[in-house]
């Protein structure tokens, strides 16, 4: 059985139906492009040679794939049609499907996807990323999913800065029925998410989420703000922050991995938000900050309704890049 009939089965099992359906709906853009432009080429070169590698080439980088991770991607397909002996351009689907799940996992497995959470004690979450990302309704929806698992949330309103950041989170928390620790603009972020941590504890909660300010323009203040906030943390919770989760909007394209780049020298960012992937043509942009900067992204926002936050999955991810063709495939 080849890769995409093991993905289409996969993802016709009952209790991944809705996951699939997630993906499909949500990844229509990039697919409608990245599909298109694969079969298009797939049309036009019956043979697999060079100058099909070199047109495949940039449809992966027009998808925001990033260079470094289409050259190896490339080699790899290279290495692989040589090995299988394929000849005919129709038999590459398959291969280029298979290559991008290993290529996102590189040498580890499907628990890279997994949000660290302590068994029995309190897990703290700490949220980074810029202003206008989506940062605030990230954490909302985030609260949402964890206490509709039966988690008891707490939320920290730790941007202090932005004009209504912690109006909009209490608006969250309210939507999630959760609560939500803050103190007055202006106030130090550091003092709010010491307050929320001594809240979350008393209220005997399973998870604290603590958002952060977001301002780039000036980076040096906000990277030590960050650290200052991350120093509260561990000092009185040893071993947190359990995930350092950074918000990312998908349709900034490369923007959104000189972002990740800063934000991971300031802090261990663990796990990568990435937003708005159902408003861009280029979700490619998911291979390219896992394989080049190594931080897993742990879930993906596919739509505009508290439930549309997904944990992030790559084999269904590859699934709604290639769902039009497996569906047109009889097999």
């Amino acid at each position: 059985m080849g890769f995409m009939d093991k993905l289409k089965n996969k993802f016709k099992q009952k209790d991944n139906e809705e996951v699939s359906t997630k993906y499909k709906e949500g990844m229509k853009k990039t697919r409608n492009s990245f599909s298109g432009k694969i079969n298009d080429l797939i049309a036009r070169y019956r043979k697999v040679d060079e100058d099909f590698f070199e047109e495949l080439e940039e449809v992966l980088i027009s998808a925001d794939v990033g260079v470094m991770t289409v050259m190896d991607l490339i080699d790899e397909l290279k290495m692989e049609v040589k090995r299988q002996k394929i000849k005919d351009s129709s038999d590459i689907k398959e291969v280029i499907s298979e290559k991008l799940v290993e290529i996102y996992y590189g040498d580890d497995d499907e628990e890279i996807e997994e949000v660290n959470l302590q068994e029995n004690e309190l897990s703290i979450i700490l949220v980074v990323g810029v202003n206008g990302v989506g940062k605030t309704t990230s954490i909302g929806k985030l609260a949402h999913q964890l206490k509709s698992e039966g988690k008891n949330v707490v939320l920290a309103a730790g941007d202090t800065f932005r004009a209504g950041a912690i109006e909009q989170l209490e608006v969250w928390g309210e939507r999630a029925e959760v609560d939500v620790i803050k103190h007055q603009e202006g106030s130090d972020p550091a003092a709010v998410i010491f307050d929320g941590i001594k809240a979350a504890k008393s209220r005997q909660a399973d998870v604290l989420i603590c958002d952060t300010a977001g301002r780039l323009q000036n980076k040096v203040n906000l990277m030590n703000e960050l650290s200052k906030v991350k120093r509260v943390i561990e000092r009185e919770v040893p071993g947190a922050p359990h995930e350092v989760l950074l918000v990312l909007d998908a349709t900034t394209g490369q923007n959104a991995l000189s972002q990740a780049k800063t934000f991971s020298e300031a802090t261990d960012v663990s796990g990568i938000v990435l937003t708005k992937l159902d408003g861009t043509a280029k979700g490619g942009i998911v291979l390219a900050i896992r394989h080049e900067l190594e931080i897993p992204v742990k879930f993906v926002g596919l739509g505009e309704q508290i439930e549309d936050l997904q944990k992030f999955n790559a084999n269904a991810f590859v699934y709604g890049l290639f769902a039009d063709m497996l569906e047109e495939d009889p097999s």
